[in-house]
């Protein structure tokens, strides 16, 4: 059994129980807050998700549409930052949860998403964490999704929520590691917070498409 299997089955019993409560979903991101990253601008948004595996009692994505959606989704939140240097975000989708209706609290799983993502430095042409940055996110709380979202939601509304938490996480992670946006740092091999994965309630890969 794959370790992407594993965690999503411990994420769906988490999930499953006494309604987990989430935190707020993610604002709009042409409004949030906006993150101070030095030196970022936007370069390409990669998103992998032909590996990318449903949970247990889990809707299933179509084929490239986690790309789509995540893509959007990452391009939205980081397309405001007008730095002067160039830096690209490649995820891999490496398993997801999209609740499915059933009878709430009891068998209405809520909707989660495990992405592994990684910064690259385009001037300098390297990654600049040392290793892919695991996230978890799970399904936002709100009116909708009370009592699961797979009851209120459709399995596009449902990806796009989780996609922007997604997004918003990605962010987070970025602003914790300020010296990889401030070109007068030290020239050094890059130094990361990445002790611990993120798990964003409410809330890869490689320019060339790899992991």
């Amino acid at each position: 059994m794959s370790t992407v299997i594993r965690t999503m089955r411990r994420t769906a019993t988490m999930l499953g129980l006494a309604g987990l409560l989430a935190a707020c979903a993610a604002g709009d991101p042409a409004t949030d807050e906006l993150l101070p990253l030095g030196e970022f601008r936007l370069g390409h948004t990669i998103v992998v998700d032909e590996n990318a595996e449903p949970g247990p009692l889990s809707r299933e994505a179509e084929p490239g549409e986690w790309q789509e959606i995540l893509g959007e989704a990452i391009t939205a939140r980081f397309s405001r930052y007008e730095g002067d240097r160039l830096y690209h975000i490649a995820v891999n989708v490496d398993g997801y949860i999209l609740g499915i209706p059933g009878i709430p609290v009891v068998a209405s799983p809520r909707s989660a998403l495990i992405l592994s993502a990684n910064v690259w430095d385009d001037a300098a042409g390297v990654k600049l964490n040392e290793e892919p940055r695991r996230i978890t996110v799970l399904e936002s709380f709100s009116g909708e999704t009370v009592i699961g979202s797979g009851l209120t939601q459709s399995r596009e509304q449902q990806m796009r929520s989780l996609a922007r938490d997604a997004a918003r996480a990605i962010q987070r992670w970025l602003a914790r590691n300020p010296e990889w946006f401030d070109s007068a740092a030290d020239e050094e091999a890059p130094q990361t917070s990445d002790a611990a994965p993120d798990v964003q309630e409410g809330a890869a890969a490689g320019p060339g498409g790899g992991a």
